[in-house]
């Protein structure tokens, strides 16, 4: 049995209208649930290359924009299919359903219990540019018909249309009821509140405690016939008993009289262990300069500070931004030896000069590394096909293919002059011209507007008038400005 859902990606904007589709295809492609990939297949496009050619389908036919892609689930019921056989229905599905018009990548996974695959196709038909729509009623009519049809051709059992689509909806369907959660993104809801629930259980003495300990959660509560919480955030209550078997009130008021720690901890749970990737971004702690430990000494010491038994330093984080400007600025001001405001001016000048060699020497490096594109794009093909080649080199034949495409890339590699290795020397050259120029024009940058900085505010001093030989220097630096468009600092 296999019931067949569809979801679509939305366009997202901000000048990369594909970033859904190329998410969903690097997500469905993960080597990890593939089997290393040998569950990956593809209709009229190659799966390594179909973002890519996607993309120029909706070049071509001028539908960049709107809906990206459309996203067909095979879930089959658990224990009933292996991965080659879910592999042969989801090609067969994927030809007839698709093949005629659409590009598709399809995939099978199988590092859950359930064996499940996914067809991620283009919005846009590669021959006449039409755009696929779902209609309603289609899912009944032509989607899960197909399904059906194949699954009973491979011995599978097959699911009652009928009964899924009573009352013109999916009611009574609990696999779509799974798939809805799953496409509104109401599995992430579901999930938090059975932990709360869970947790407050734990606490719990009585039923009574149990939703004292939950309202504390900031949770919304509705009694009646059916209990339902609507957690911080969310916009509708959500049933209890749809939760799964154990949320329901009366189990609940169950688990509120069995379950305590020492419930848990006599059951013996065999929990395989999960490598998890956690991304924590640091922050690294406010530090006072020398400078500024001195201005507050003063302010204790005149009286204008009490002194705390805890540190009071975030009431005055303006005074010490303003301090460390402060600061900043004589320290540009001594750099530079300036004593006067033509000799600041002058440093401005300077300054955009170097600024604008650093432009042009960053210019020089990016033009030289274009004109080595092709020797790295044959390399970095070389590194992919690395370690086929390896297997190939150990006696594995069936990478004949990639050891012939090996050659090839090599021979051209050699006929300009270079071998694998020395061309990743000349990457790693490139890349650190690269940073430092960047590094070069970064600090440039800074010291520029600290100087325009102190710029504005010694010319707001001079009630608007400067001498006409500023005024020149002005004019000559507003000129090497990169972008001319904008007016002098006055």
């Amino acid at each position: 049995m296999a019931i067949t859902k569809i979801l679509y990606m939305k366009d997202c904007g901000g000048g990369y209208h594909g970033k859904h589709l190329k998410s969903s295809l690097e997500y469905v492609m993960n080597l990890e649930k593939t089997q290393k990939g040998r569950l990956i297949g593809g209709i009229n496009c190659q799966p390594d290359t179909a973002f890519e050619q996607m993309k120029e389908t909706k070049q071509k036919f001028n539908k960049v924009g709107k809906r990206q892609g459309y996203h067909l689930i095979l879930s089959f019921k658990e224990n009933e299919v292996d991965p080659d056989t879910a592999f042969q229905i989801t090609e067969k599905f994927a030809c007839e359903y698709l093949g005629k018009s659409y590009e598709a990548v399809f995939v099978v996974h199988d590092n859950t219990d359930h064996v499940h695959s996914h067809i991620v196709f283009n919005s846009v038909s590669f021959l006449d540019g039409k755009k696929y729509r779902y209609e309603k009623g289609d899912w009944a009519k032509d989607i899960q018909p197909i399904t059906n049809r194949l699954c009973k051709e491979y011995g599978l059992s097959i699911i009652d249309i009928e009964e899924e689509m009573r009352d013109g909806k999916h009611k009574s369907s609990e696999h779509y009821k799974e798939w809805n959660e799953h496409r509104d993104g109401n599995f992430l809801w579901s999930d938090m509140i059975r932990r709360d629930i869970d947790a407050c259980i734990l606490q719990a003495s009585d039923y009574e405690s149990f939703l004292e300990l939950i309202a504390a959660k900031e949770y919304e509560i509705k009694r009646g016939k059916y209990l339902a919480l609507k957690p911080p955030g969310m916009k509708r209550y959500r049933r209890c008993d749809t939760l799964g078997s154990d949320y329901s009130e009366e189990v609940i008021r169950e688990r509120v009289i069995k379950e305590d720690l020492a419930f848990y901890s006599s059951r013996k749970i065999d929990v395989k262990p999960q490598i998890v990737r956690c991304y924590v971004k640091r922050y690294k702690k406010a530090k006072m300069s020398g400078l500024q430990k001195r201005y507050y000494a003063k302010l204790y010491r005149i009286g204008q500070l009490k002194k705390r038994s805890y540190s009071q330093v975030w009431k005055y984080r303006d005074d010490i931004r303003k301090m460390d400007q402060l600061q900043q600025q004589y320290l540009f001001l001594t750099r530079h030896d300036i004593y006067n405001a033509e000799e600041l001016l002058f440093a401005i000048h300077i300054l955009t000069e170097h600024k604008k060699e650093s432009n042009q020497e960053k210019s020089k490096v990016f033009r030289a590394r274009q004109k080595c594109k092709a020797l790295f794009d044959l390399a970095d093909e070389m590194k992919e096909l690395l370690p086929a080649e390896e297997a190939y080199q150990q006696g594995d034949h069936f990478f004949l293919e990639e050891h012939q495409t090996f050659l090839k890339y090599e021979g051209q590699l050699l006929g300009q002059g270079y071998s694998c290795d020395e061309v990743e020397k000349l990457q790693d050259y490139y890349r650190e011209k690269v940073a430092e120029a960047k590094k070069r024009e970064a600090v440039l940058r800074k010291e520029l507007r600290i100087g325009e900085t102190i710029w504005r505010d010694v010319s707001a001093k001079e009630d608007g008038r400067v001498p006409q030989k500023e005024m020149e220097l002005e004019d000559n630096k507003e000129r090497v400005r990169d972008d001319g468009r904008k007016q002098p600092y006055r």
